[in-house]
């Protein structure tokens, strides 16, 4: 397929995109220019990359192997947010049915993860999902595809900093209570927290962004020490729950039989494991990004895994009978209350929010690059301003205001109804699911089509179909529970 028969979506502008490395390395290695670059370009391979592209490098690359990771990964907080979440599940099953719930989602979902991961290999770009349909999709339909991804993703991303922002408040909220059981945060008091929340989360994405690796790399070491600082006092000073209910025994008590229940769940599980296309979107700011970045992808959603899965075998033999349970608003306050310790229990409270707070950081980080990289290619109104980088920081100030300013609107909503907030927050999942699909697909019809793929140096290989093909089945299945749901 030559550049002139590409009809791609938005201004998107791309350099031959489906040359392999036969010929594409070969045509980079012989110009000094391509392999190699400034500081600010990074390695000869991300100029190539950028080259293929067709995209200017405006970033300094500044993040490496572990501050990528750390950046992932306090995003995704999946044993984190197996205590502050997850627990809302159990009327669904029961503690047995969220376990093994649990188990079969995330090797579900893993298929996701790593075809995202090699779409990242492939086009290394802060765009992402949006960017790799307009490259992998049949000509006629990239425009439409590549645009609906686009917007999917920036309110998803938006909708999803919205998320974390609530939970922080809500945390604020749960400690008030431990304090002081007969205070009740209203409506409007837990709003001007998230303002506040908001508002401290911009001064880290805009003066203090030069220190964001710095900050990631101590977060990421803060996400593993932290596991053991929760994990270590409930073991030991929790009663525990026998063996059977939390591996054996189902109960169905929220209004739905077994079967359903065990789907309902799934969606709160999939929030848990969210967001390993996070470093995607800081991908022109990540050295040696084409096997960097999908290293970071797999690898954070495997070992963030593990940690949830022993965390939450923890939270259910340690949480209390499942009557008192499912009776409480903020169950993973009533975990950290049978230590016994009020003091313990603030501890454990500061330490999750300390920790879901960073996560703040990088959803802003990701939403404002995934805002910015999609105005630079014209998909959104007021693109020229939303699109502009400032030179002297390298930082897109007017994106990092823009996502911030949507997270204000859908904290408004949250005055005048939680639910509508919920229901509206919790299309982040919805978003960013139907992007997933959406690329994951286009990729898929190329390899069943037999069309040549970019050459990947993170590279699912002969089982990429088989993959792709099952990622693809599991995501519009999502979709379509979670619309239900909704």
């Amino acid at each position: 397929m030559t550049e002139s028969s590409l009809t791609t979506g938005l201004d998107i502008e791309m350099k031959t995109p489906y040359q392999h490395s036969g010929v594409a390395m070969a045509d980079s290695k012989g110009s000094a220019e391509l392999e190699t670059g400034s500081d600010k370009d990074g390695w000869g391979q991300d100029v190539r990359d950028m080259h293929r592209l067709g995209k200017k490098q405006e970033f300094t690359r500044n993040f490496g192997m572990i501050s990528a990771l750390g950046f992932v990964s306090i995003y995704m907080a999946t044993w984190e947010f197996v205590l502050v979440s997850l627990s809302v599940g159990l009327p669904n099953g029961g503690f047995a049915g969220l376990f093994w719930c649990f188990i079969t989602t995330v090797l579900c979902y893993g298929t996701v993860v790593a075809s995202l991961a090699e779409m990242a290999s492939m086009a290394p770009t802060s765009g992402g999902q949006y960017h790799w349909v307009s490259e992998f999709a049949p000509p006629q339909y990239q425009k439409v595809l590549s645009y609906a991804s686009g917007w999917m993703s920036t309110l998803g991303w938006i909708a999803s900093l919205a998320s974390s922002v609530y939970v922080c408040g809500t945390q604020i909220q749960a400690m008030i209570n431990v304090l002081n059981p007969d205070e009740a945060m209203t409506s409007w008091q837990l709003t001007l927290v998230m303002f506040a929340i908001i508002a401290i989360t911009i001064v880290f994405n805009t003066v203090g962004a030069k220190f964001l690796p710095m900050l990631e790399t101590i977060s990421l070491f803060g996400h593993i020490a932290g596991f053991f600082v929760v994990m270590v006092p409930l073991l030991v000073l929790c009663p525990k729950n026998s063996a059977s209910d939390v591996f054996v025994h189902f109960e169905a008590n929220g209004g739905w039989s077994l079967g359903p229940g065990y789907l309902v769940s799934q969606v709160t599980i999939i929030y848990c494991n969210l967001g390993s296309d996070s470093v995607v979107h800081i991908s022109e700011e990540v050295e040696d990004a084409s096997l960097v970045v999908p290293r970071c992808m797999f690898w954070s959603f495997v070992y963030n895994v593990l940690l949830g899965i022993v965390m939450l075998i923890v939270m259910l033999f340690c949480i209390g009978p499942l009557e008192d349970v499912v009776n409480s608003s903020v169950p993973y306050v009533l975990l950290f209350n049978n230590t016994g310790s009020p003091a313990l229990s603030i501890v454990l409270n500061l330490v999750l929010f300390l920790l879901v707070y960073s996560g703040n950081v990088t959803a802003l980080a990701t939403s404002a690059r995934e805002m910015w990289a999609f105005a630079r290619d014209q998909g959104l109104p007021g693109s020229g301003w939303l699109g502009r980088m400032d030179r002297k920081w390298d930082i897109p100030f007017n994106a990092v205001y823009g996502c911030s300013a949507g997270c204000v609107i859908l904290a408004l909503i949250q005055l005048g109804s939680t639910l509508a907030f919920n229901i509206i927050v919790s299309l982040s999942v919805l978003g960013l699911m139907s992007t997933y699909m959406l690329s994951i697909g286009c990729v898929f019809l190329k390899r069943l089509k037999g069309d040549p793929l970019p050459y990947a140096r993170w590279s699912l290989g002969r089982f990429g179909f088989a993959i792709n093909g099952f990622a693809l089945f599991y995501s519009a299945f999502l979709l379509g529970k979670h619309t239900q749901q909704t």
